[in-house]
């Protein structure tokens, strides 16, 4: 790297390592903040040399990079923004606390992808699903959809991993074809996890005609856009790959959004060569992701954290969810969006017949959907009471951003 650089990344890696020594964070985006002050370019140039993929989506993108980085790990080491942090500050910081590794995956905020991969020039991008998320400040779906396809078209030489249920991602992963016949369109290996969230993906993003679904297929009534034949296909409780060999996965995360998030990690780490019987053993590893999933126990109660931060995601929570005494805690602070006007997206129904208890900032507004849907619950105005306001056994957490940092941090303190 140009000596600038090298400047920029070691200081990088000093004002991340303070922040964790003075207990302000884990420094994944401080540093890079730092670095990129110093030098612009400095993600550009820590790119340079390593086979990377990026991993973008409204939901699922730090699980599913988790899972990708182990499953890749079968060929040498791997620098990974594992904390979550996923605009380029983070994945500046990630790579240079990194340092030369030849292989890197990065979860990337999908309003940030076409800036990242243009300074990391990616060997492969997976794009998971698009929905809506955080109405006050995102943009909306069709939006998001266009923004990758213009991106994709300017980068014809990537693999691209795209879900071949959203119809949303289907139309941004298969760009128009191009007058200049020197220019070809990306290459794309097409997965199938199943979309249990359809509000967002009924309107063709081509002509605007509605999409009709029967099963696992769908397709436009007024063009051509249609369903791609899927390469890797959830079976039961194992994935199917292109040759149509059938792998078993054994994962320690609930629900069936996780073994989707794991046939895409394999989808991955097969654009680089890794054999899914070498890498699906490496699934099984990967027990909590930035504290998701995590299992504490405390008086007596078994707790698991799940973050849900948007309709489609709190959809996929009930379903990870046993059936037990389920905490749901809400904010809307500046990192989970100021609008909960999304609460009335959310079927709440799923919760019926639980011990259902509620908290954060914005409960009241939890507690005015939750009356509409006819669930009853009880307002707790702390974690402590929560906790102490249910039988011995398993409680159920399940919080959007802030909440969830919160809760957390609560945990760390007590235990």
């Amino acid at each position: 790297m140009p000596l600038r650089a090298k400047v920029a990344s070691s200081v990088s890696r000093t004002a991340a390592a303070l922040s964790r020594a003075a207990g302000r964070g884990d420094g994944s985006v401080i540093g890079g903040w730092i670095g990129l002050k110093i030098d612009p370019d400095l993600l550009a140039h820590l790119s340079a040399g390593r086979a990377i993929a990026l991993v973008s989506g409204t939901n699922g993108k730090t699980t599913t990079t988790r899972l990708t980085a182990a499953a890749v790990g079968v060929l040498g080491t791997v620098a990974t923004n594992s904390f979550g942090a996923n605009m380029p500050t983070g994945h500046t910081s990630a790579l240079a606390k990194a340092g030369s590794t030849p292989y890197a995956v990065l979860e990337v905020d999908e309003h940030y992808l076409a800036q990242v991969m243009e300074a990391t020039e990616p060997h492969v991008v997976a794009l998971l699903n698009l929905s809506r998320d955080q109405l006050d400040r995102a943009k909306e779906v069709a939006m998001m959809a266009q923004l990758w396809r213009a991106a994709l078209v300017r980068h014809p030489e990537l693999h691209v991993v795209a879900n071949a249920d959203d119809p949303m991602v289907v139309w941004a992963a298969t760009p128009p074809a191009s007058h200049d016949h020197r220019i070809t369109p990306p290459t794309v290996v097409w997965f199938s996890a199943g979309q249990r969230w359809h509000d967002d993906s009924w309107v063709c993003p081509e002509c605007g005609s509605s999409i009709q679904r029967s099963g696992e297929q769908w397709w436009c009534s007024g063009c051509p856009l249609r369903r791609p034949q899927p390469h890797w296909v959830v079976e039961d409780d194992g994935v199917v790959d292109p040759t149509g060999a059938w792998h078993k996965v054994v994962l320690q995360l609930p629900g069936r959004v996780n073994l989707g998030n794991a046939a895409t990690a394999l989808a991955v780490a097969a654009e680089f060569g890794v054999r899914p019987v070498d890498a699906v053993s490496r699934l099984s590893g990967v027990t909590s992701v930035a504290g998701r999933y995590a299992q504490v126990d405390r008086d007596g109660r078994n707790i698991r954290l799940l973050l849900a931060k948007n309709p489609a995601s709190w959809l996929e929570a009930f379903d990870m969810a046993d059936h037990a005494p389920t905490l749901l805690s809400i904010n809307a602070r500046d990192p989970d969006g100021l609008d909960t006007s999304w609460l009335f997206d959310v079927d709440f129904g799923p919760l019926r017949g639980r011990q259902v208890l509620i908290t954060g900032d914005r409960a009241y507004d939890l507690a005015v959907r939750l009356d509409v849907n006819d669930v009853p619950f009880q307002h707790v105005r702390s974690f402590d009471e929560a906790v102490r306001s249910v039988p011995a056994g398993r409680l159920e957490v399940i919080a959007n951003y802030t909440a969830f940092q919160d809760i957390r941090a609560e945990l760390d303190r007590v235990n």
